[in-house]
C-alpha cells in the first residue's frame, strides 16, 4: 500500500479521516491526492497533493476513493469514465451510502472495473470506524488486501459476500452511532430527572457507554452473557432491565432497523436510476 498512489474524489470529513489514518501508517504523502472544488481545503492540516480537477488527479492513480455524496456520484463518475484507459484501470473504492457497484459500473462504461462498495461509519473520524467491504468479482486479492489496509486504517473492517448484505449493514452500524446518541441523550435526561446536576449525568452516562464497549470488545462472552454477569437477582440492574424488555425494546429496535434497511433499498434505486 505504501507505493500506491491513492486518489480520493472529494475532501469531506469521511476522505479526511481516511487521509490522516494512511498518513499514521506512514503512507507517503506524495502518494495521496485530493480532488476538491476548494483545492487548500485539506493543505493546511496535510502535506499531501492537492488538486481542484478529477481528471489530473486520478491520472496514474492506482486506487480511487470516490468519497462526494451520493447524490453526485453519478455525475463525477461519468465524467472519469470519458478519459479513463481501456486498459488498467485503477480499483475504484466507493464509500457513498446507497450506490450499488452495478451502477458505478454501468457509470464507468465498463463491467469489467474493479470496485469495492464500503459502508464506513462516523466513529471512523476518530479512528474507531466499523466498515463493511463488498467486491466484485473482477477485484483482484491484491486489490483486495490494498482496499481493507485503506479501511483499516480507521478501525475495524469486515468482507461482505453479497451485496445486498450491504443494506443490513447500512442500517445496523452506518446509522449505528446514532442509536447510542439516542441511549446516552436519554440517559443523561432520566439521570437529570432523578436529581443529578447534569454535567454529572452526562459525565456518567459517556464514561458508562465508553466502559460497557470496552468490555464487550475485550470479553470472549456475547452481550446477553455480560449482561446476565451485571445483573443481579433481585437487584436494581434486573429492575431496571425487565422495565425496558416489558416495554418492547427488541421489538421497538427490530422496527427502527427494518426501517432503515427498507430506506437503504430505496434510495439505492432511486441513486442508481440517474
Amino acid at each position: 500500500m505504501k507505493k500506491s498512489i491513492i486518489t480520493f474524489i472529494g475532501g469531506g470529513n469521511m476522505a479526511r479521516s481516511l487521509i490522516g489514518g494512511l498518513l499514521e501508517t506512514e503512507v507517503s504523502p506524495e502518494n495521496i491526492r485530493v480532488s476538491d472544488p476548494n483545492p487548500n481545503a485539506l493543505a493546511a492540516d496535510f502535506p499531501i497533493q492537492n488538486y481542484a480537477d478529477n481528471i489530473a488527479a486520478i491520472d496514474g492513480a492506482d486506487v480511487v476513493v470516490l468519497a462526494v455524496k451520493p447524490q453526485i456520484l453519478s455525475e463525477v463518475v461519468k465524467t472519469l469514465a470519458t478519459t479513463l484507459p481501456n486498459k488498467h484501470l485503477p480499483l475504484f473504492i466507493s464509500i457513498a451510502a446507497g450506490i450499488r457497484t452495478q451502477d458505478i459500473a454501468r457509470w464507468l462504461g465498463n463491467e469489467q472495473a474493479a470496485i469495492v462498495r464500503v459502508m464506513p461509519n462516523t466513529p471512523a473520524l476518530v479512528r474507531s470506524g466499523a466498515s463493511a467491504l463488498f467486491a466484485v468479482k473482477h477485484v483482484s486479492a491484491a486489490q483486495k488486501q490494498l482496499a481493507e489496509s485503506i479501511l483499516r486504517a480507521v478501525g475495524l473492517t469486515i468482507w461482505l459476500e453479497d451485496e445486498i448484505q450491504m443494506d443490513a449493514v447500512t442500517a445496523l452500524s452506518g446509522s449505528g452511532p446514532a442509536y447510542f446518541f439516542l441511549l446516552m441523550e436519554v440517559m443523561e435526561k432520566a439521570g437529570i430527572n432523578l436529581g443529578l446536576p447534569a454535567e454529572t449525568a452526562r459525565l456518567l452516562t459517556l464514561q458508562t457507554g465508553f466502559g460497557a464497549a470496552k468490555m464487550a470488545l475485550e470479553s470472549q462472552h456475547d452481550a446477553a452473557t455480560l449482561r446476565a454477569q451485571v445483573t443481579s437477582k433481585g437487584g436494581t440492574t434486573e429492575q431496571a432491565v425487565q422495565t425496558l424488555q416489558q416495554g418492547g425494546l427488541q421489538e421497538l429496535f427490530d422496527r427502527a432497523l427494518q426501517a432503515a434497511q427498507q430506506r437503504a433499498v430505496n434510495m439505492a434505486e432511486e441513486l442508481g436510476n440517474k
